[in-house]
């Protein structure tokens, strides 16, 4: 697509939208700074650091534009609390905290069709309190259910006119799963090739992507 406006094009308010990035790494900032934007609210956001949104668009938590948070991680160096933290604190905004295996296990999940699955870890934490256990071999495990999206949200350093993807390094992150786990992926990339890329530097196939923009690095 001809522009980030035209990438983000029906998203909607009350949409599910995984994010992907670690630390800066495949952090989809431009995509992110749409979503105020466009005035979307009653989001769903599931991202590994929920403050690299703060950081890319303030807006979204500072306007409320956001109901539910699913993430691994939400502290930063900032000063606290921020508005995501006095939000969660005074119960307008819903978070779910995981571990980050199982999250991106259950977004893998979420890719392959698979409903569910049993996992080991954070049994014994409040993290399961409520949750269905069960034992397998005299080792307890809690049930976790897949995730899936509406949208996905990812930065790739190329791509070619058939949308598939080429990471560099650690860009590639949550994103590769996320991609298969959404109804629609749309990608802001550095490159953009009119030769189909060689099979070794597709780590994503197009059919898993829908659109893609060329944003410059920011």
């Amino acid at each position: 697509v001809g522009d980030v406006a035209q990438a983000m094009a029906g998203v909607a308010s009350g949409a599910s939208i995984m994010i992907s990035g670690f630390g800066n790494a495949g952090i989809p900032a431009a995509l992110i700074r749409v979503l105020s934007d466009n005035d979307l609210d009653n989001l769903t956001l599931i991202i590994n650091a929920i403050r690299r949104v703060d950081e890319c668009s303030p807006a979204l938590f500072g306007e409320r534009r956001v109901a539910r948070v699913i993430s691994t991680s939400f502290r930063g160096p900032d000063a606290w609390p921020s508005n995501f933290e006095r939000q969660w604190m005074d119960g307008t905004v819903a978070l779910e905290i995981q571990p980050q295996g199982t999250f991106a296990e259950r977004i893998r999940a979420g890719g392959a069709g698979i409903a569910a699955f049993y996992t080991p870890t954070a049994v014994g934490t409040p993290l399961v309190e409520g949750r269905e256990l069960r034992d397998f071999d005299g080792q307890t495990y809690v049930l976790e259910t897949a995730l899936t999206a509406d949208v996905a949200l990812l930065r790739a350093q190329k791509a070619d006119r058939f949308g598939n993807l080429f990471f560099q390094g650690t860009q590639a992150n949550f994103g590769t799963v996320m991609a298969t786990a959404a109804t629609l992926t749309i990608v802001e990339v550095e490159e953009i090739s009119d030769v189909p890329l060689p099979p070794k530097q597709v780590h994503l196939p197009g059919i898993y992507v829908q659109r893609v923009v060329q944003v410059s690095r920011s």
